[in-house]
């Protein structure tokens, strides 16, 4: 039987009946500048957790510091490698015109398919007999971004994904340094993509996203950083996509903050102008009580002027109502930074 230390969280969100909490969301909350200071926090700040999706501004680092200029990346493509996108158009059409860069096609991708986002988050129906392929998963980006790395390297594109590969060793040397975490520390799993994924204390991911906010050179990946914060800004419906968080927050922002969801309940916002950071998980996976979480925290961080506040209202849900059309109940925030 396994044994490991579960995370010391804290009630992020709770949803009451009555004025009674009956649901209670746990959660962290981590906030640094790029040297690692830690700002304020909120639950567990030193167990790992896993990064998911939020970690791809980091993944398509190498690549983007390297190799840009190589590839004549546009802003817009750069953005696409960081994406968890819907699967619209925009994306599928940019991402098989990034595969072609590569030589490369739609099969060389080893992400799988799914249903667009697109339709399960803007409750639409797909077309009758309407077919999905690899090109529309959430990732697709980030694994042509793999294979463009490939490419560059001279190294062959079969088994990209494994860990002994020259492009996995360059990502976990980009995590690592952006992170602080030792590479020998690094928790590795598989993400859903299959890609590997790694898990680090919330301030390591705040760290990460903060030093995305340096106007300065990065020592090993130069100019790389600026311009993946500058194309995520830039772009943020290629980040995410209609109806999609990311593209909220990046909207409530106005340029200033690069936001990238993960998967099961991460969600990590860089304010540039600030050069912070903030680093969030739920517990539970839940992305509705880790937004009001969030917006909560935004506030308290006082990020958020009139115009932000308004852009995040549907991030705070309307009271629950029972069948009858009676209201029954509501979801706030509870979070408190220290």
């Amino acid at each position: 039987m396994h044994t490991f230390d579960l995370p010391k969280h804290t009630p992020i969100t709770v949803v009451h009946r009555g004025g009674h909490p009956e649901l209670v969301h746990y959660g962290s909350v981590a906030v640094c500048n790029a040297q690692g200071t830690l700002l304020a926090r909120a639950g567990d700040t030193a167990a790992p957790m896993f990064t998911r999706s939020a970690l791809k501004p980091f993944q398509t680092m190498p690549l983007v510091a390297r190799f840009a200029e190589r590839y004549r990346l546009a802003d817009a493509d750069v953005a696409l490698l960081c994406a968890s996108h819907n699967g619209e158009p925009m994306h599928t059409q940019r991402v098989a015109s990034l595969l072609a860069k590569a030589g490369a096609d739609d099969t060389v991708l080893a992400c799988g398919s799914h249903l667009p986002y697109f339709f399960s988050v803007n409750n639409v129906t797909p077309e009758p007999n309407a077919v999905f392929g690899r090109l529309h998963h959430n990732c697709s980006g980030k694994h042509t971004g793999m294979l463009l790395l490939a490419a560059a390297l001279g190294e062959p594109m079969a088994d990209y994904l494994s860990l002994d590969h020259p492009v996995q060793q360059a990502i976990a040397a980009s995590v690592s340094h952006f992170t602080g975490v030792p590479h020998t520390q690094l928790v590795r799993g598989t993400d859903g993509c299959s890609a590997p994924n790694y898990a680090v204390p919330l301030p390591a991911l705040a760290t990460a996203f903060a030093r995305l906010t340096l106007a300065t050179p990065d020592p090993h990946y130069g100019l790389g950083p600026q311009r993946v914060a500058q194309a995520m800004c830039a772009h943020p419906e290629l980040v995410s996509g209609e109806g999609r968080n990311d593209l909220t927050l990046a909207r409530a922002g106005r340029g200033d903050w690069v936001c990238k969801v993960g998967a099961d309940g991460v969600q990590a916002i860089a304010s540039r102008s600030r050069g912070v950071a903030l680093a969030a998980k739920v517990s539970d996976g839940n992305l509705k009580a880790l937004m009001v979480a969030v917006a909560a925290v935004l506030d308290q961080l006082g990020w958020l002027d009139d115009t932000a506040r308004t852009a995040l209202a549907e991030f705070t849900p309307p009271p629950m109502k029972n069948a009858a059309g009676l209201e029954v109940g509501q979801m706030v925030p509870v979070v408190t930074l220290s």
